[in-house]
């Protein structure tokens, strides 16, 4: 499955810096041009699908616009041939107040030195008042 070794654990690091900074631009640019997002929510049993560029850029930027002050910390990272995890506690605060904070992660699969499938899990809990 193309050059998996171009995608070393700091570029998954680089990667969650880009979520923390809201900074979608650099967040496509560790995307293949056909890459996959599965959100950890939807009607689909892999969640919501965003499939393509547009789509999952969409989709990337629609997080920060659910949560404005969305943050993942204690991001700890680990990359085997062309799988990587992340894992992490992600923050944030709805519209409504509600604040969310969950630990989750994601499972990747690389292609050609980059992101080809984002998979995202994280843990359902009520909202903190």
């Amino acid at each position: 499955m193309g050059n998996a070794a171009a995608v070393p654990a700091q570029a998954l690091q680089r990667f969650a810096h880009a979520w923390n900074r809201h900074d979608v631009d650099a967040l496509m640019s560790f995307m293949t041009d056909d890459c996959v997002f599965d959100a950890s929510a939807g009607a689909d049993v892999c969640g919501t699908r965003s499939v393509g560029r547009e789509a999952v850029r969409a989709a990337f930027a629609e997080v920060w616009a659910v949560f404005p002050d969305a943050h993942w910390g204690g991001a700890r990272h680990f990359v085997q041939g062309d799988r990587g995890v992340s894992e992490w506690t992600f923050t944030g605060t709805r519209a409504d107040g509600s604040r969310v904070e969950v630990h989750g992660c994601d499972l990747f699969t690389f292609r050609d030195g980059k992101i080809a499938t984002k998979d995202s899990y994280r843990k359902n809990r009520a909202p903190l008042a």
